[in-house]
């Protein structure tokens, strides 16, 4: 009786905990319309012939405003600025003085942005990922979201929360390599200006359009 009255208990703190990460997910998109912080970016490469994989890593600034626009500035280890205005998603390369252009919602069609500046509710995130709430770890509460297309770049997603403000973002790619994206001095529902989230290629620059 003692064993099965362990079990339960266990069971029963396991859904509750499990239940957190999807209900941090749903105040977050349901309470933060917009949002300011730091992050840090690590990345690291498969493993190749049995030796570790390379680590980068970089950090910036971030900034969003749904519905669809969002902004990384980053400042190491160089210059480079992701602007999404809702229609279009400008890449800039500072040291190639090179803007490269894409129709966002086809760019970020199941990616994590979507995930940041276009969902207004779990709802809309359910069309094109697989939520489910993972275990609390890192003082966090966790949802991994795993993309329903199976011809698209990325393998997995998992989203840290904390008081209802996103933390950690964590992708894996069908490559196996990993992003994790660590966000501090998160501001939310920030005014921001709206140039913030506009981008015009400075004078000069390489300009590549993608028709696709």
């Amino acid at each position: 009786m003692k064993r099965l009255a362990l079990t339960l208990a266990l069971s029963l703190v396991s859904t509750w905990s499990m239940a957190d990460g999807l209900q941090a997910l749903d105040q977050f998109l349901l309470n933060v319309k917009s949002g300011q912080a730091n992050f840090t970016q690590t990345v690291t490469a498969p493993e190749k012939n049995g030796e570790p994989g390379r680590v980068t890593k970089s950090s910036g600034t971030f900034s969003f405003e749904r519905p669809g626009k969002f902004r990384f500035d980053y400042s190491k280890p160089f210059p480079q600025e992701i602007v999404g205005d809702g229609k279009t998603l400008w890449v800039y390369d500072e040291d190639l003085n090179q803007a490269t252009s894409r129709d966002q919602q086809h760019a970020l069609n199941s990616t994590p942005a979507a995930i940041i500046s276009s969902a207004t509710s779990r709802a809309v995130l359910e069309k094109d990922f697989v939520l489910q709430a993972a275990p609390p770890a890192d003082g966090l509460e966790w949802v991994s979201a795993t993309p329903k297309a199976t011809d698209g770049q990325l393998r997995s997603v998992r989203m840290g929360f904390k008081n209802g403000v996103l933390q950690a973002l964590h992708i894996e790619d069908n490559f196996a390599q990993l992003s994790q994206l660590e966000f501090q001095n998160f501001e939310a529902n920030k005014a921001l200006d709206a140039s913030r989230f506009h981008f015009t290629p400075p004078a000069g620059a390489d300009v590549i359009r993608d028709a696709q």
